[in-house]
């Protein structure tokens, strides 16, 4: 690292654990961080009790001044960030627009670790369209920020290939990681200015929208593959689900068998020692991992043991 990269005065914002190992990559490298913007505690839990986000805990363990307003409206917030006289702003998952004011108020600006290749996937949720799209690879890309959501120009990327297995919680894991190395390595670059901005191609722009629980809802006139690819793409939230006898039945992992069926989709069409098979509009679905009404989700081998009786052959699901 750069004598000059050790020198600077950073602000980090942001707030889930994505952010969160971003942070203490940045702390564990002996980089000057001085103060810690993350949103304001939220309820969680079944006591709705006010609770830190994984940005404020992290901070909180290494003496951080830790900020929480509500947006930037005011002008004392900005003013008190303007006041903190930072060198550059690390923003990650923050879960803010940032105005013009404190985009400019660091003498180097704002930059974004943002998780999906830009241009591609701009927007709130990167990881899981990436999966919901069937893209091969994915990737992290760091970006200096500007005005629009997800548009300044590119410093650094770094891939990340999407494998079958791959689960949004999975690849997430992976993505922050690889988010937290590629941060690091462009900071040398940035306190020296000798890093190449690279402006994006807005024509190869798509848009990550914010999951809604409905997309979770599975149509099984779609195909097998097409099926996985949602159930993987929405977990570990907001799950991907159908029905059983009327009652909802979370499906958490599963995989596709492109076998022809002339069962009529959402249709179990058998059972062995790992799987429920259903079939779909293309192929058979292999339900892996599922959550029955009031229980954890469970390996299917391990339901099966117990209540292999709600999954008999011709049984349909999906039927309100």
């Amino acid at each position: 690292m750069s004598d000059s990269a050790k020198q600077l005065r950073i602000l980090f914002a942001g707030t889930p654990d994505f952010a969160a190992s971003s942070l203490k990559a940045l702390l564990d490298a002996g980089h000057n961080v001085i103060g810690v913007y993350t949103q304001p505690d939220r309820p969680a839990g079944r006591g709705r009790k006010l609770t830190p986000s994984p940005v404020k805990k992290v901070a909180l363990d290494n003496d951080l001044p830790v900020f929480q307003p509500l947006n930037f409206k005011q002008e004392e917030d900005r003013q008190t960030l303007a006041d903190l006289n930072a060198d550059l702003m690390i923003v990650v998952a923050y879960g803010l627009l940032l105005p013009k004011a404190i985009l400019d108020a660091p003498r180097l600006g704002c930059i974004n670790v943002h998780a999906s290749l830009l241009p591609r996937w701009r927007g709130a949720a990167p990881i899981h369209r990436a999966l919901l799209a069937g893209d091969d690879e994915t990737g992290v890309t760091i970006m200096q920020m500007d005005i629009g959501l997800d548009t300044g120009a590119m410093l650094l990327k770094k891939n990340c290939p999407i494998i079958p297995s791959d689960t949004s919680g999975e690849l997430h894991d992976k993505l922050a990681e690889i988010g937290s190395a590629a941060l690091l390595d462009s900071l040398p670059g940035i306190a020296d200015k000798t890093i190449t901005h690279e402006v994006q191609d807005d024509s190869l722009a798509c848009y990550a929208h914010k999951l809604e629980k409905a997309e979770g809802q599975i149509d099984w006139q779609q195909s097998a593959s097409d099926i996985t690819r949602q159930i993987k793409g929405l977990a570990p939230w907001p799950v991907a689900f159908t029905t059983l006898n009327g009652e909802t039945l979370r499906v958490w992992y599963a995989e596709a068998d492109m076998t022809a069926s002339t069962a009529k989709p959402g249709t179990i069409v058998g059972t062995d020692k790992k799987a429920i098979m259903v079939a779909s509009g293309e192929g058979t679905v292999r339900l892996l991992k599922i959550q029955l009404p009031g229980s954890k989700a469970m390996e299917t081998s391990a339901v099966l043991n117990s209540k292999k009786e709600l999954f008999s052959d011709g049984t349909e699901l999906g039927q309100s």
